[in-house]
């Protein structure tokens, strides 16, 4: 199985982690004592005794804003085989959005997560779906056993970013000939 995950994800891929903007980070129903932080950050999204939990119902609401424009590949997202995620909906470039207007929109890809993935399986996205993304929203829907918690032990954001071209120094280089 390890070899079918490594491959899930290209060569040209890579961890978006230091990509995020960690200032603007919201996460909507999160457990006071398991925040996103530790789904998310590195170091403790690989130690499976952290975890990020919901609080009030199985629902989360995660919104996480780049430093620079991105385009995602494929996400992992790693939880306990009863509490982890099950249906989880992404959202590009979408701000703002609560539990009260979450289903006005239409996802930019919805995910259903397997044994395999809630295990660090990648999830191959619909990559055309996300080739220009500032910040991307994900919304868990519910978990595995349909219990009244959802427990996310890793969140891993694989792609690359938009290299932005310098048209003024392009225009000087052209005014020196």
């Amino acid at each position: 199985m390890a070899a079918e995950s490594a491959s899930a994800i290209q060569r040209s891929q890579v961890d978006l982690l230091e990509h995020i903007d960690w200032r603007g980070i919201e996460c909507l129903n999160q457990s006071g004592t398991h925040t996103v932080a530790n789904a998310l950050k590195q170091g403790y999204r690989e130690d499976d005794g952290l975890n990020l939990e919901s609080d009030a119902d199985e629902q989360l609401l995660i919104y996480i804003p780049f430093t620079q424009i991105i385009k995602l590949h494929s996400i992992v997202i790693k939880g306990p085989e009863e509490d982890g995620p099950k249906t989880v909906k992404l959202y590009s470039n979408k701000e703002n959005m609560g539990f009260s207007n979450v289903n006005d929109y239409p996802p930019s890809d919805t995910v259903e997560l397997s044994a395999e993935n809630i295990k660090g399986k990648p999830v191959v996205l619909k990559y055309v779906k996300f080739q220009n993304v500032r910040s991307l929203t994900i919304f868990i829907e519910d978990n595995q056993s349909g219990s009244e918690v959802t427990k996310v032990q890793k969140i891993a954001l694989y792609g690359t970013t938009v290299e932005t071209t310098d048209m003024k120094g392009l225009k000087k280089i052209e005014d020196q000939h």
